[in-house]
């Protein structure tokens, strides 16, 4: 069955194909050519408006990790999450690269730098309150990040730099949950709108790192741990009204909210409403429709209406196709056997033809092939392919002399997984399952579903390692538009946690880590762009990543939407802070 979804899929990418090309080549004739309106999300905010009132419907294939700011590490909530969570500092919304700049939300500015780059201090606004009417303090962003990242029991699926750079106490901490009268000594609030961090090594990019919702304030008698995703006490300009686990979910503005202390804000619909669970193709035909106004993962619609939106001029001039700093790539756990052994890891990654992976993901308008790990839009990406292949079809002759290297000549069996709501992702997996096997390698295809992806499977080391896992797909973008900001979770040995792991190859090379201190504490941007471009070059030398396309979303954005743009700061999606819409 999945072999006869490939096929499908394969068709419809090969017709897409034609009609992307016929478009471009009709330009001159006027028969085709680019039709008004196509990616202008990309290049400006389409629809700008201030027109309140109407609904904003998202709907979401699958469900989240969590909607609790403090316990997600999915883009497009870290997105949708500020309209009811503010943190320190924000992405201003903007198109491509505009949309990267960061701007002050809680506090009243970026950070006041002092120490030798070891201490940072942010104030926040004045008259800051949450949806209850309460009072927001410094005490409650200290919270936030102490129970984002140093209670992983309860809250696991988030990153951890706060817990790899903050100076820990004389006795280690142990997260506000078994210590709630205690707290990080390095985080200090010497009043209610002063909040000051101490880290334990300059740390350049620290203004990026407060703008995760890892800072959005969390009052802390409110706070139950893994029932707090039930009753979220809201910061941002909506708050929640219903909230319905895997199924739905309901915000209205809140009444507290305060357009003085929050310009970048507008609040203009009378409700937003989250839809979870719910089928792709479905999802599209609402949008275009208009029955929904987003697509809440924004990985874009299925390759049937990709290819029906393509041969619409009408329809096309309602799409945006770009890059967000994202990387689609097959990561290989080096714990283990046979792929704890770098031959054998070398023959899968001579093995694999891209191109066909590349088309089971949607053809090149979902992504160019990749040859390295850090995307193009990411400082310090450089052009390397340390393992040429011709077309990037794979060479079958390179990857039998690595597997006759690593002591398999006749190939060896492993697990690959993939997320169940992700077409492309599972079609990609069998694609490699197909060129691998040309090798003598087989591949058992398992499915997980996205929203416990990370908490109970990929990002759980017992499991893969227990399991026999040796691949697992994965898409990764930047956390924040740097270099650290996009390699340090998914390659540094000491992020790697007991659940909700990123580094899913499990790496941990010495050489690949006091590279990323390197670069954490230099100040000079340009050394730290030739820091990041070693660490992409160390790390396909571990041959533990197999990049495969530097990923595009292909997203539909239905005519009524208004303040509709596209950000690479969120993966490419739309930002979500101020979609309106015409339709009452």
């Amino acid at each position: 069955m999945r072999r006869s979804r490939t096929l499908a899929l394969a068709a419809v990418v090969a017709t897409t194909a034609l009609v992307v090309s016929g478009c471009s080549s009709s330009k001159s004739s006027g028969g085709g050519g680019t039709v008004a309106g196509a990616d202008a999300a990309t290049k400006g905010i389409v629809n700008a408006s201030d027109q309140k009132g109407g609904t904003v419907t998202y709907e979401m294939k699958g469900t989240p990790d969590s909607l609790d700011p403090g316990n997600t590490y999915y883009a497009y909530i870290w997105n949708f999450s500020r309209l009811y969570a503010r943190p320190l500092t924000t992405f201003v919304p903007g198109p491509g690269s505009t949309g990267d700049k960061l701007g002050a939300d809680l506090a009243t500015g970026l950070g006041q730098v002092s120490d030798n780059g070891l201490t940072w201090t942010y104030h926040l606004k004045a008259g800051l309150k949450y949806d209850d009417g309460t009072a927001i303090t410094s005490k409650d962003v200290k919270y936030a990040v102490e129970r984002s990242n140093f209670a992983p029991t309860v809250n696991s699926n988030g990153p951890t730099y706060f817990q790899e750079l903050l100076v820990d106490n004389s006795t280690p901490y142990k997260g506000p949950y078994a210590d709630p009268t205690g707290g990080l000594n390095s985080i200090q609030t010497p009043d209610d709108t002063t909040i000051v961090f101490h880290l334990q090594h300059p740390f350049a990019d620290f203004d990026y790192l407060v703008s995760a919702p890892q800072t959005a304030p969390v009052p802390q008698p409110k706070d139950d741990g893994a029932g707090y995703v039930k009753h979220i006490v809201s910061s941002g300009s909506y708050k929640f009204q219903s909230y319905d686990d895997g199924k739905d979910a309901t915000l209205v503005p809140n009444p507290n909210w305060d357009q003085s202390s929050d310009p970048i804000r507008k609040q203009l619909a009378d409700k937003i409403v989250l839809k979870m669970n719910m089928d792709q193709n479905t999802i599209d035909q609402d949008l275009i429709a208009g029955n929904a106004q987003v697509d809440l993962v924004g990985g874009g619609v299925d390759p049937q209406t990709q290819a029906k939106l393509l041969l619409d001029p009408k329809l096309k001039a309602q799409t945006d196709n770009a890059f967000g700093g994202r990387l689609a790539y097959l990561a290989l756990n080096s714990q283990v056997a046979p792929l704890n052994n770098v031959d054998c890891r070398k023959a899968v990654q001579y093995a694999i033809d891209k191109v066909s992976v590349q088309t089971a993901q949607g053809g090149p308008v979902r992504g160019a092939i990749a040859t390295s790990i850090l995307p193009p839009d990411i400082p310090g990406h450089q052009d390397i392919n340390p393992y040429p292949s011709d077309g990037n079809k794979g060479d079958v002759a390179k990857a039998k002399q690595e597997l006759a290297a690593c002591g398999h000549p006749d190939g060896f069996s492993t697990t690959i997984i993939a997320r169940s709501e992700r077409d492309t992702e599972v079609s990609a997996a069998t694609s490699i399952q197909a060129a691998l096997a040309k090798v003598g390698i087989k591949l058992n295809i398992q499915q997980y579903p996205q929203g416990k992806y990370f908490s109970d499977y990929a990002g759980v080391p017992d499991f893969i390692n227990k399991n026999g896992v040796g691949m697992m797909m994965m898409q990764w973008a930047a956390d924040w538009p740097t270099g650290f900001g996009f390699l340090q979770q998914i390659v540094d040995g000491r992020a790697i946690k007991a659940s909700g792991n990123s580094n899913l190859s499990q790496l941990d090379d010495p050489a690949v880590n006091k590279l990323i201190d390197d670069a954490a504490s230099n100040t000079d941007p340009a050394a730290r762009e030739k820091d990041y471009a070693a660490i992409d070059a160390q790390v396909m030398s571990d041959a533990v990543i197999v990049p495969l396309t530097d990923y595009k979303v292909f997203l539909y954005r239905p005519t009524s939407n208004t303040n509709v743009v596209s950000t690479s700061a969120y993966d490419g999606e739309y930002d979500y802070l101020n979609i309106g819409t015409t339709t009452k």
